[in-house]
């Protein structure tokens, strides 16, 4: 369950809380690269879409569906990009995650360990009883 505190002017493409129960999955940085570990694209919408799917992934792995996400933490190397393309962001976004928007943080980093990455995205997921 979304919370929005009463008075707050509503969170656009997160939450600002989000209430869950279940089993708590916590899935690693996972960035643009394919299951191979091959960068298909040095694109950042490119690299942001396989790092979600790559989320999306883990999650169905552990029996979860991408709506059980409770929290994103993203990690960019370039803010004026990420800034620049939010429209794209936001579509891109929306054909992995749906209109489902977590808690969500980002941070901007002078870089990442793989050199070829422009981003890096973890994530926690609240999965039902089994």
């Amino acid at each position: 369950m979304t919370i929005q505190p009463e008075g707050w002017t509503p969170a656009k493409g997160y939450a600002n809380g989000v209430v869950a129960e279940g089993r708590v999955l916590f899935v690693g940085g996972q960035i643009g690269w394919t299951a191979e570990q091959v960068f298909e694209t040095h694109d950042f919408i490119g690299q942001m879409s396989q790092a979600l799917r790559n989320i999306a992934d883990v999650v169905r792995a552990a029996g979860g569906e991408v709506t059980d996400i409770t929290r994103l933490t993203w990690y960019v190397t370039d803010k004026k990009e990420y800034l620049a393309r939010q429209k794209e962001i936001g579509k891109a976004y929306r054909e992995v995650m749906g209109y489902h928007f977590p808690a969500m943080t980002m941070v901007v980093v002078t870089a990442l360990v793989e050199d070829d990455a422009q981003l890096e995205i973890e994530a926690t997921a609240v999965l039902p009883q089994s």
